[in-house]
């Protein structure tokens, strides 16, 4: 069969269950300041968009790529030894166009060519330096721990999708009782049938189940040995049967690629491997920032 080839194809499902926890959900109460009009933003210096956060105590630069397209450089903003990755930008909720997404991404992309990037959530903006730093303070410890655990990682997207039709056909002749009970209303009156077919489009829904997530743990118990963790994310559509995010050792990416090759060739035709990477580990740690409306000093 051909080899599964890795695209760069982001998928934007966020994860429900983990099958091992490798996360770290941090919240923050950052309180917000009264609006400004339109002028003021447009004229005043602007605020500073955050793309995640990396250990490092040298200030240092990515390239002018800030989101927004208006080339932007983007540089850091240190606290200690862990930095923001950041870019100045006017003070305004981004919408998640498109074009905005794959700016966000782009960046963070660039960054964890060379450091180990904690991801923030999209839109996350501040109005000052000093803002960003404060942050970076308050939770310091939680932002250490995580970059120590995920340093050396990274992520890969697993999407497994399977012929329906197909599969029933198989189910019909490899089950013994779904196999009967077909033969037997085949050699009857559809009118006679009805509830004989209820019966049967009910037992194949059982079956179909059962074989889908006996596939799911075979792939799972394949790629465990060169995984570090992996999270469960809710499948796309009536084809889909798996949509999992691994977190890998960088250095083992070669291995990871070849067991993915290696499963999907035991599954020939059946099922349909599509996996993306690498990645921060989005699906591993989720920073989010909540608001709160105070009044300015």
């Amino acid at each position: 069969m051909n080899k599964v080839r890795r695209t760069a194809i982001k998928t934007a499902v966020k994860s429900k269950r983990a099958e091992k926890s490798a996360s770290d959900e941090l919240h923050v109460k950052v309180m917000e300041m009264p609006p400004t009009s339109r002028v003021e933003e447009q004229t005043a210096e602007g605020g500073r968009y955050v793309y995640g956060v990396i250990q490092a105590s040298e200030p240092a630069t990515f390239g002018k790529v800030g989101i927004g397209g208006a080339g932007n450089m983007v540089y850091t903003i240190s606290y200690g030894d862990i930095a923001a990755v950041v870019s100045n930008t006017p003070v305004y909720i981004f919408d998640p166009t498109r074009e905005n997404a794959l700016a966000h991404e782009h960046v963070i992309e660039t960054v964890m060519r060379t450091y180990t990037i904690i991801p923030m959530s999209f839109g996350t903006v501040f109005r000052t330096d000093d803002d960003i730093r404060q942050v970076l303070r308050s939770i310091y410890s939680s932002l250490k721990d995580v970059l120590k655990q995920m340093a050396g990682k990274v992520e890969f997207g697993l999407k497994v999708t399977w012929d329906r039709d197909q599969v029933v056909n198989e189910l019909q002749r490899e089950d013994e009782e779904i196999h009967r009970f077909h033969q037997e209303i085949t050699r009857k009156h559809l009118q006679s049938t009805y509830f004989a077919r209820m019966q049967l489009g009910r037992m194949i829904e059982k079956a179909l189940g059962e074989r889908a997530a006996q596939y799911v743990r075979e792939i799972y118990e394949g790629l465990r040995p060169c995984s570090v963790a992996s999270r469960d994310n809710k499948p796309i559509g009536d084809k889909m049967i798996l949509n999992a995010a691994f977190l890998i050792e960088r250095d083992r990416e070669a291995e990871f690629d070849a067991m993915v090759n290696k499963i999907a060739e035991r599954f020939g035709d059946r099922l349909n491997f599509k996996y993306t990477g690498p990645w921060p580990p989005y699906n591993f740690v989720n920073i989010r920032l909540k608001l709160e409306k105070g009044t300015a000093s």
